[in-house]
């Protein structure tokens, strides 16, 4: 394995000290209701917003309620009516909010030139799954139905989500299927978790990793499912009797991460099931590279892939399955 950067061990000693395994669930909800914000510390670990994007904060139907969403639109836009990403942010189903996501979702809506919505879905413990699952999936049906308000085309529709949120995206995904919903045309799923029963051999090897590690794993997934099962497909989604008929797919993953064999094992089982897939592994990378871009040295790259993979995906509208 290509050796980490200092910086990215630095990164990883100084995250330990904030893992979710030493936070209870007095601890959780105090973090979860704190604001990142933008500042210049902030933008230097996760980068701050794109030049030449419109930021709009909305809500959307979630499945027990509004849920917030942040529309970002790049500004001189030629077409008026753009492809749409909808977005899923990670953060274990536990962490994270939309100012986590300003970085990614504001490049890629610049650099595609689409209308770009992400999902601040209810989070575990307080709101245990299915809940994350089906706020995704009602917030998709809802933007989805309102696309021409944002000036973005449904039928020209990607879904996108980094971790718990490349999770969530493949499960939307299925249930976009599964219940005859909106069309994807695409499913953009960034180092995500697809196995909660933790059956993937790189949990052990990279057991230790920075950023994210099986201990790290075990507390986000006993927060997120409590008893439940987690091979139910909508948890799991590697562990969906069939996957035929589900989008085309980019799957990232990072050489130094334990779910990395989670996200090569569903593009294996989507290319089985005829699902045309790029997968591609970022060496030397830890989990959540993209979420730290100023850090990490393969973040410009692995955007630069997202982007022309989204780029070729919504050139034309999508057929429904």
């Amino acid at each position: 394995m290509a050796e980490l950067d200092l910086r990215v061990k630095a990164l990883g000693r100084v995250l330990r000290l904030a893992s979710i395994t030493r936070m209870d669930e007095e601890q959780i909800g105090r973090v979860q209701q704190r604001t990142v914000g933008h500042n210049p510390v902030v933008d230097l670990l996760l980068g701050g917003v794109a030049a030449g994007v419109t930021l709009t904060d909305d809500v959307a139907a979630g499945a027990a309620g509004q849920l917030a969403i942040r529309v970002y639109r790049p500004r001189g836009a030629v077409d008026d009516v753009l492809p749409l990403v909808v977005n899923v942010h990670g953060g274990g189903f536990v962490l994270g909010s939309l100012d986590q996501a300003d970085w990614l979702c504001s490049n890629v809506a610049v650099t595609v030139g689409a209308v770009v919505v992400s999902i601040d879905y209810r989070l575990a413990p307080a709101h245990p799954w299915p809940a994350a699952a089906e706020d995704c999936y009602a917030a998709l049906v809802d933007i989805a139905a309102r696309a021409a308000q944002l000036g973005a085309d449904a039928r020209r529709m990607a879904v996108m989500g980094d971790s718990a949120g490349g999770n969530l995206s493949a499960v939307v995904s299925l249930m976009a299927r599964d219940r005859s919903g909106p069309a994807i045309a695409f499913q953009a799923l960034l180092y995500p978790a697809t196995d909660l029963t933790l059956g993937s051999p790189s949990i052990e090897e990279n057991a230790d990793a920075p950023i994210l590690t099986r201990q790290d794993m075990l507390a986000y997934r006993a927060h997120y499912l409590g008893a439940q099962d987690p091979a139910d497909p909508y948890a799991s989604p590697l562990l969906a009797p069939d996957h035929r008929g589900l989008p085309p797919a980019l799957v990232q993953v990072a050489e130094h991460d334990p779910i990395r064999d989670d996200g090569l094992r569903y593009a294996a089982a989507l290319r089985a099931a005829g699902v045309p897939v790029r997968t591609t592994t970022y060496v030397g990378m830890p989990h959540g590279y993209l979420a730290f871009p100023k850090l990490c040295r393969s973040a410009p790259q692995a955007l630069a892939e997202l982007c022309a993979e989204l780029s070729a995906a919504l050139a034309a509208p999508a057929t429904a399955p």
